[in-house]
């Protein structure tokens, strides 16, 4: 039972096939939003969009394409003014930097910084056009620290806070707001590519001792994509159950 918290505002969400993207663009639609799902999956994304009904359409959209882009936007121009942009689509890939090829860093780079760039770059004038608006750029904790293991994935987290400032400064006096969303661990094919039933047992040692579910995250993305989040830019809004603060330690005192 929708809030309408989004009313009345079109949203262009990427990687809105499945997992957070696809969490994200049902809960926007409930809160009264129409939303442009944008994916390369183009099957599932279809199907999002047809259960979501006359408030929702589906476009592909590989966010390293210029012409991709300005088709979502074109379609988001025939629901209304466009007000919201989640640059949420993302890869990660999983390797040592002495095995990460060229190949492999300029995909996760390409589809998770470059995409977001491209995003911020194409809906700047229909938000400016419409009299402002929010754009969530989705980041990770790994845009706030690292891991071994993810120097593509982290490299382009990294940049998305950075893009997420720069913009932020020349989009404010166009009332256009822009920050970044950090998720920790999150319970889809990224965050849990072999659905394991155990996944929370990962993050038994966090101070919230579970893995995070799409809706923790859509959640958030809602309050920043709304008016009630008006006087925030350049942000890093969190929500990883504690993982960035640090880790729980069985074997030291703790409140009982």
């Amino acid at each position: 039972m929708g809030g309408g918290r989004l009313e009345g505002k079109v949203a262009i969400i990427t990687g809105a096939a499945r997992g957070q993207g696809e969490c994200e663009a049902r809960l926007f639609v409930e809160e009264g939003a129409h939303v442009v799902l944008g994916d390369v999956l183009d099957a599932e994304g279809s199907a999002v969009a047809e259960d979501l009904g006359e408030k929702a359409v589906y476009v592909h959209l590989d966010v390293r394409s210029e012409e991709d882009w300005a088709a979502a936007v074109t379609a988001a121009s025939q629901l209304g003014p466009l007000n919201v942009l989640v640059n949420n689509a993302a890869v990660t890939h999983f390797a040592s930097l002495k095995e990460t090829t060229l190949e492999d860093y300029n995909r996760v780079i390409g589809i998770n910084q470059v995409g977001t760039f491209l995003g911020l770059r194409s809906v700047f004038d229909p938000m400016k056009e419409a009299g402002g608006g929010s754009i969530v750029n989705v980041s990770s904790i790994d845009g706030l620290k690292a891991k071994n293991g993810l120097v593509a994935y982290a490299s382009s987290k990294w940049a998305i806070r950075g893009l997420t400032k720069v913009a932020a400064i020349e989009f404010g006096r166009h009332n256009i707001r822009v920050n970044s969303l950090h998720p920790g661990g999150v319970d889809t094919v990224m965050g849990n590519p072999t659905g394991s039933e155990d996944i929370d047992l990962f993050y038994k040692n966090q101070p919230i001792p579970r893995c995070g579910k799409p809706i923790d995250i859509a959640r958030l993305a809602l309050f920043m994509a709304s008016d009630e989040c008006s006087y925030s830019t350049g942000s890093e809004f969190i929500a990883d159950g504690g993982w960035n603060v640090g880790e729980f330690l069985p074997y030291l005192p703790s409140s009982t």
